[in-house]
């Protein structure tokens, strides 16, 4: 990961604030790694790491639909149209960082989305398999060697935007994917990645709050703090607003927009980008302190980077 050199004095210090949550991130990524390395006690062969995990059964997910969640519309959750906050007030939430400020003159912003559908889980490793069984797509060898159920990681911006194409493919052809999302597909939309955008209003909501659950931290609702994955949807959330999992915590997820100073436009998402552009990430990760996992703060990452603590999550849109 890597910021853009400084303009100016005054624009050094506010780029030196505002990476700190990246350098963190990094710190804690390696120190992770490291753990995980001396713990080992099984030597798994190169053989191993390419083999997919073979599942047959998964509770909760559907083995006929690439072990998509076993739900109306396969686990994808309608966020509605409208308007809602995008940023951080250091008045109201004390941790946040000056990359989440608006503007020089206002702390928050207001963005109006249309509809759009969103994963209520990360992407697993069961369906990352899926996608590794039916494709010649290269991921990294150790990313399908996870428990099946927990989130896919150790998967680049590529990666993630791969599996997504490769989704909105099998979905138009099955006839196994549900009349409404099949119906969705045939009129415009497509399966692909979240904007930064919409996966803050996913987040947190129309209202601006601090987390998914609320404006305090709370440990029992997310995988924040810790030392590993968990299984999707292992914390019961039911006062996040859509009722979606692991916003906070268990891996970053990649989003499809490039990093760009706020204020957000949605025009910046893709366009006119330089060759060493980097793809904003979210959520924050298992490893992570509570500052990191908070809905509006903002990581970013080069695209071509596999860490174990970077994974994704689908969207449908127009």
């Amino acid at each position: 990961m890597r910021d853009d050199a400084p303009a100016s004095e005054r624009e050094s210090s506010r780029l030196s604030k505002s990476a700190v949550p990246l350098a963190a991130l990094a710190i804690v990524g390696a120190v992770w790694l490291a753990l995980q390395l001396s713990r080992s006690s099984i030597p798994m062969s190169e053989t191993d790491y390419r083999r997919p995990i073979a599942v047959s059964e998964l509770p909760g997910f559907r083995s006929d639909t690439w072990f998509l969640p076993d739900e109306d519309l396969l686990g994808f959750v309608e966020i509605p149209a409208g308007v809602f906050v995008m940023g951080s007030d250091p008045a109201i939430d004390p941790r946040a960082f000056e990359l989440e400020q608006w503007s020089s003159t206002s702390a928050q912003g207001r963005v109006a989305l249309p509809t759009f559908y969103i994963g209520r889980y990360e992407v697993t490793v069961a369906q990352l398999s899926a996608f590794a069984q039916a494709t010649a797509h290269t991921l990294d060898e150790r990313a399908l060697q996870a428990p099946p159920d927990h989130p896919a990681s150790l998967v680049s911006w590529p990666d993630a935007l791969a599996y997504a194409r490769w989704l909105d493919a099998v979905l138009r052809e099955s006839p196994a994917t549900p009349p409404r999302l099949a119906a969705l597909l045939s009129s415009g939309w497509r399966v692909s990645l979240p904007t930064e955008a919409e996966w803050e209003k996913a987040a947190r909501g129309a209202g601006g709050r601090v987390f998914p659950w609320g404006n305090e931290p709370e440990p029992d609702r997310a995988n924040y703090g810790g030392r590993s994955t968990t299984p999707v949807g292992s914390y019961e959330c039911t006062e996040c607003v859509f009722a979606l999992a692991d916003m906070a915590g268990n891996v970053w997820e990649w989003t499809r927009s490039p990093y760009q100073p706020y204020p957000y436009d949605s025009i910046d998402n893709g366009g006119g980008l330089q060759a060493d552009a980097l793809w904003v990430i979210r959520g924050g990760s298992f490893a992570d302190p509570e500052s990191f996992v908070r809905a509006a703060n903002r990581g970013r990452a080069d695209p071509g980077v596999r860490r174990p603590f970077i994974g994704f999550r689908v969207s449908i849109s127009r």
